[in-house]
């Protein structure tokens, strides 16, 4: 079968999972790791092949000019930090390589927009790194919102995503320095309610935004503050209202609740589904469950298992992979990147200015 060589920009902790399910993808391969030491790039393809081997063992790189620069290359995955993700997208795209980045896509709207623009003008495909964009489950909740009587016409939509982080994470984790991750709790979770939420509404956008920063990261050892609890409300042409909740400083939760004027639905687990192999939700206490095709394991298993061949990680690398084989640019993929940037960017503008936003004021 036919594979995409993929590159991996940096050894973050995310690029291991990503790893397991590239090699699960059935159609693409990593062909090179890169940071800015080879030895730790040898290190992490040596732990990852010994476990998830590739038939060829992939080049073990000290830069990631090198990595743009190799003709084994076709895409990159890019989960290096907010703060140095423009650059690199804009300079893979220059050297023609298709790229799945990680969320936030950059620090502004003006970033997404310009990184879209680039991956236009040299022909590669762009797409943000929301797994559970990919899940079967999915399209099966848009039956239900669509079919005008499971919940009828939309009122409210709720989100929450959070989770402690304990130990030394508010002093060490990159995820509170503001010089690298600007929108800290509300870039690695809010991301996500933003984007189920302008899903669920067919990408229409709020026309007016009130962000709070409940609490947020220290200064000390030259960081920047970054959120690490933060909420938002979110108001929409026809009296439809949003509001999302996501911290560092809360115990871990993951929940979407719709509210309709005939009806409501569920799922406490929207962004990593409890059960991978059957993924369900709630339409007024009837539980509906979406088998991904991928046998059912006994008791015991780990149904969260996100690294089998129907996880939605995996799908997800295996629907880019198609996408690029198909020799079509997707254009809503970049699209989705961009509205839940610019609502991102909205919440988090209204917040430091303790003040609703017209959207785009």
């Amino acid at each position: 079968m036919k594979q995409l060589r993929f590159g991996i920009l940096s050894t973050a902790n995310i690029g291991r999972q990503n790893w397991k399910a590239i090699f699960n993808s059935g159609n693409a391969m990593v062909a090179a790791v890169a940071s800015r030491d080879a030895g730790r790039s040898r290190e992490f393809i040596r732990k990852l092949q010994a476990e998830f081997p590739f038939a060829a063992e992939p080049a073990a790189l000290g830069s990631y000019e090198e990595l743009l620069a190799s003709p084994d290359v076709d895409a990159v995955y890019i989960p290096l930090p907010t703060g140095l993700r423009q650059e690199w997208v804009l300079r893979a795209a220059a050297a023609g390589k298709h790229i799945v980045c990680e969320k936030p896509c950059g620090i502004s709207a003006a970033d997404v927009q310009e990184m879209a623009a680039a991956c236009r003008k040299h022909r590669v495909q762009f797409m943000d790194g929301v797994m559970f964009m990919h899940n079967p489950r999915l399209p099966r909740v848009r039956e239900l919102l669509d079919d005008d009587k499971s919940v009828g016409p939309l009122r409210r939509i709720a989100s929450a995503f959070s989770f402690l982080g304990a130990g030394g994470f508010s002093d060490t984790n990159i995820r509170v320095d503001g010089r690298l991750e600007p929108a800290g709790c509300l870039g690695d979770l809010g991301w996500y309610c933003i984007r189920f939420t302008l899903w669920a509404l067919k990408w229409q956008l709020p026309h007016t935004v009130r962000g709070r920063i409940l609490s947020q990261s220290g200064s000390a050892g030259g960081r920047m503050p970054a959120p690490t609890d933060f909420s938002a409300e979110l108001l929409f042409d026809g009296g439809i209202s949003a509001g999302f909740y996501c911290s560092f400083l809360a115990a871990s939760q993951q929940w979407v609740f719709v509210s309709g004027r005939d009806g409501w639905l569920r799922m406490p687990d929207f962004v990593h589904p409890f059960n991978s192999y059957e993924p369900a939700f709630e339409v007024n206490r009837k539980e509906i469950r979406v088998p991904t095709g991928a046998p059912v394991p006994p008791p015991g298993s780990d149904l969260g298992d996100f690294g089998h061949a129907t996880a939605q990680n995996t799908v997800m690398f295996r629907n880019f992979a198609n996408q690029v084989f198909s020799g079509k640019l997707n254009d809503e993929w970049p699209m989705w990147a961009l509205q839940t940037q610019r609502v991102m960017d909205s919440c988090y503008q209204s917040a430091r200015q303790g003040t609703s936003l017209k959207l785009g004021s």
